[in-house]
């Protein structure tokens, strides 16, 4: 028989998100269960159960310093010699980019698992708890972060969210050798305080946006582009402006899938952002593109390192 001492032991840091939300008289679905609450609900299992209580947000409202404190506690549970794995409890909305920042800092050794719901843990079609069940079950095997959802395992380098109303939530950007993640070097400074934003591009749009998050302090700058990471002469003429003033500027695209490449010209187009310091982004979407970028400028990686980084 084994002892409890030889049961492997999994922490279960809880978060929030829509796996411990119930709905209110109102209809509106917040988060009111811990950790603890949906742990108490699984079947009996091979492993041990550590609930960790840290958060009770939805994902949509998550800054870099609470992703910085996941990943700060993450790391403190994998210290611990006992822990066999780590299974963190996320919203979906920003599950993508709080993986993307453990991969960063956490990426061997353990496994460290995220899941959630796509559906209120008092929904008839209620998906917490497959899902909880399915990630405890992964966070005994493999080593990295990975994202178990609605049935899959899937990798952090490249994640996208797919659906809003799916039980199979997420995707990859790319597949097979061109969804590899690069091996960058050690990223263990913290983000909280790295201001970043994403600045969404449309057919003829103007930079008003793109200089306001310049006015606004914005360290880093991403671009939603179009296609395969176009925009137009004038967001062209701002990245001048923000490369002028040290910040870097990385071009991603509101496409979901495929690899970019800074190929057009026509005065706004991947080619001329490219020749105004622009940095193209091959795989990762926006927000991945963002937490990448923090994490890199926290780090002190210059302009070679972010554009290495993002090929």
């Amino acid at each position: 028989m084994t002892s409890p001492e030889n049961t492997p032991l999994v922490a279960v840091i809880a978060t929030g998100g829509t796996i411990a939300s119930r709905k209110d008289r109102d209809g509106a679905a917040s988060p009111s269960l811990s950790g603890q609450d949906l742990l108490d609900i699984l079947p009996p299992m091979p492993l041990r159960l550590r609930a960790v209580e840290l958060l009770a947000k939805d994902s949509s409202c998550l800054t870099l310093a609470d992703m910085q404190a996941i990943s700060d506690r993450v790391g403190a549970e994998l210290a611990d010699p006992a822990v066999s794995g780590v299974v963190v409890l996320h919203g979906t909305d920003a599950m993508e980019e709080t993986a993307l920042l453990l991969h960063l800092r956490h990426g061997a050794g353990k496994p460290v698992i995220l899941t959630g719901a796509q559906f209120s843990a008092d929904s008839p079609n209620a998906d917490g708890p497959r899902n909880l069940h399915d990630a405890l079950l992964s966070a005994l095997d493999g080593t990295g972060v990975r994202v178990v959802f609605g049935g899959r395992a899937l990798p952090a380098w490249g994640l996208y969210k797919l659906a809003s109303d799916r039980a199979d939530a997420f995707a990859q950007a790319a597949t097979g050798a061109a969804a590899s993640a690069p091996d960058l070097p050690p990223l263990p400074r913290p983000v909280a305080e790295m201001r970043v934003d994403i600045v969404a591009l449309h057919p003829g749009g103007d930079a008003v946006h793109l200089d306001a998050s310049l006015e606004a302090g914005a360290r880093g700058i991403v671009l939603a582009a179009l296609g395969s990471g176009n925009g137009t002469p004038e967001i062209v003429e701002a990245v001048t402006r923000a490369r002028a003033r040290g910040v870097p500027v990385v071009v991603s695209s509101r496409v979901p899938e495929g690899r970019l490449a800074p190929a057009y010209g026509g005065g706004g187009g991947g080619h001329d952002l490219a020749l105004a310091g622009a940095i193209h982004s091959r795989l990762l979407r926006p927000g991945q593109a963002r937490i990448l970028l923090a994490a890199l400028l926290a780090n002190g990686c210059d302009a070679k390192d972010i554009s290495a980084a993002f090929a």
